[in-house]
């Protein structure tokens, strides 16, 4: 046993890399905790000279001042919030489920035309968004959708992100296990519900991060499809509260309001991201 002890040889290389990955991971942790250390700090530490990283009296006044100062607007702050989370959590949960129905007959069914409408999807990765913002702001006015959740959430459910990876992570799925399923004569749907959507997790669990996070961190929707301060959404709320008049008088505001916007990125992030390596391992092209 001692000359196992003594031969044992300490991988320095090892010891290097994770030394180096902390330090790295830190450096990036960093901007996070000055935002904290920001949005707690009182009037008299925001314009200190030097500035200092943390905050020696903390203080809830920020958040306070965020809650029940709207600054141009007589719409509650609580209001953007909400707004974001209904608007957030329709896209999330509508732009998943039905990512999931498009990618179900395309990996698994021998319908006409597979190949195409995948290459399609394929395709249209490499377009911006910007491309289709005119054609989607034609649209949802014509139907007279102005000013309501339905046009903030509905030209964003069409995801080829999300149809494209649970395409690909449905190809790995055996086809033998759902052909099992319909001899025992299980319908399309409760396979879809009971098996198909179970295996799809790791999918899900990534495409919901990143539609999360476009979402809710997007002003765009809120500034083009309405007019009415109370369907404003948090990102939008949080560009009025860093600019206009007073701008020096509301950076506690703006770093309270900066805050509690990336504590549900975090949230979902910490959630979901042991299943977004699992995805990506899947995801390559595969006829």
């Amino acid at each position: 046993m001692d000359g196992m002890v003594k031969g044992r040889r300490i991988d320095w290389g090892g010891v290097f890399l994770y030394t180096f990955l902390t330090v790295f991971g830190l450096l990036m942790l960093a901007p996070l905790v000055y935002m904290a250390s920001t949005a707690l700090k009182p009037v008299s530490e925001l314009f200190l000279f030097p500035p200092r990283f943390f905050v020696v009296n903390p203080t809830l006044i920020n958040f306070r001042d965020l809650l029940l100062i709207t600054g141009t607007s007589f719409v509650p702050f609580s209001r953007y919030i909400f707004n974001s989370i209904v608007v957030t959590a329709g896209i999330v949960v509508l732009g998943v489920f039905i990512s999931a129905m498009a990618a179900y007959p395309l990996a698994k069914h021998d319908m006409p035309f597979r190949k195409t409408i995948f290459s399609m999807i394929v395709t249209a990765l490499m377009f911006s968004p910007m491309v289709l913002q005119i054609p989607q702001y034609l649209l949802v006015s014509k139907i007279g959708l102005m000013n309501s959740y339905f046009a903030l959430i509905l030209p964003y459910l069409a995801a080829p992100v999300g149809m494209f990876l649970m395409t690909q992570f449905l190809r790995q799925i055996p086809d033998a296990l759902l052909e099992a399923a319909r001899i025992d004569g299980a319908s399309e749907w409760r396979l879809f519900f009971t098996i198909v959507m179970p295996m799809l997790k790791p999918a899900i669990a990534t495409f919901a991060l990143f539609s999360f996070i476009q979402a809710w961190n997007d002003p765009y929707p809120a500034m083009v499809y309405t007019t009415h301060e109370d369907m404003k959404s948090l990102p939008l709320a949080i560009q009025t509260i860093s600019g206009g008049a007073g701008v020096i008088a509301r950076v506690g505001t703006f770093g309270a309001a900066s805050f509690l916007m990336i504590i549900p990125t975090l949230i979902v992030f910490v959630i979901t991201q042991r299943m977004v390596l699992q995805t990506m391992a899947h995801s390559g092209l595969k006829e």
